[in-house]
């Protein structure tokens, strides 16, 4: 018997779709690209709540409001779908799944003074002119250094693992904080950090600035890159965040850090850069 080559084997699709048990009428359908109005909405959405972090649904809602004619539920839909929906009700990919642990908030009153002693791992909305990516990054709290960075399309976990897998690979800290959203509750995550002998420290529910410094990185990210670009696909997006996040790793100073840049202070480097 023959074997088929899946890669050139030119098969009609009828065929395909029965040989893998699969309806045919699925393989037909196109995915609807999201309307001008619900871009908008959604870039609106992330820009206020860039600048409010602490606002949950009702004052988005609200913001909103002054400027289209918009219900709450709609609202947390959308938020739902850009990745804010640990700040209202209903399952989504945000929200921890009940049968998994979270774990304390072991930040309160801690003084972090040096790298890798608290790293921190969120999620944000990157808009396209399109359409959207997610954006996760691991910070390390005392440098503001990016340690790691991943961009993907969905709100599937494996973007996340690739982060966590290449900053580990790099160094491990004595504490790392999340919230408690799906994906940092996940048993495959906790394991990654279980196995890497790491403190794990989660936000308390509804607290987004408990997860400040990671806040302030996306507001500089979004102001200082995203709102300054119309990214036309996710290849544009990766290349111009990958400049972005080795400017601002490597030539971007700080005035919390005595103006030096997060790479001179996570590498205990004393001297400026040329």
């Amino acid at each position: 018997m023959a074997l088929v080559d899946w890669d050139t084997a030119d098969l009609p699709l009828t065929l395909q779709a029965e040989l893998l048990s699969l309806n045919r009428s699925g393989l037909y359908y196109q995915p609807v690209p999201p309307s001008p109005e619900e871009l908008w909405i959604k870039r609106r959405i992330d820009e206020i709540y860039t600048q409010w972090p602490f606002y949950g649904s009702r004052k988005i809602t609200a913001e909103l409001r002054k400027e289209l004619v918009i219900n709450r539920k709609a609202v947390q839909r959308h938020m739902r779908e850009i990745g804010l929906a640990a700040i209202c009700p209903g399952p989504n990919l945000s929200q921890r799944r009940q049968a998994h642990a979270i774990y304390p908030y072991l930040l309160r009153n801690l003084s972090i003074v040096r790298p890798n002693q608290v790293w921190g791992i969120d999620i944000t909305y990157i808009r396209l002119r399109g359409g959207w990516l997610y954006l996760v990054a691991v910070l390390d709290w005392h440098s503001r250094y990016v340690v790691s960075w991943e961009l993907a399309q969905t709100l599937e976990l494996p973007f996340v693992l690739e982060a966590v897998d290449r900053a580990l690979a790099q160094a491990t800290p004595a504490i790392w904080n999340s919230d408690q959203g799906s994906h940092f509750t996940s048993p495959q995550y906790i394991e990654r950090l279980k196995q890497a002998d790491v403190q794990i420290s989660m936000d308390g529910k509804g607290r987004a600035l408990d997860n400040i410094f990671t806040e302030r990185l996306w507001r500089t990210v979004k102001y200082e890159e995203v709102y300054l670009h119309d990214y036309t696909n996710p290849r544009e997006a990766r290349q111009q965040l990958m400049h972005y996040f080795d400017f601002y790793n490597y030539r971007r100073v700080h005035q919390a850090l005595n103006y030096l840049t997060p790479a001179q202070v996570y590498f205990g480097q004393t001297v400026h850069l040329n």
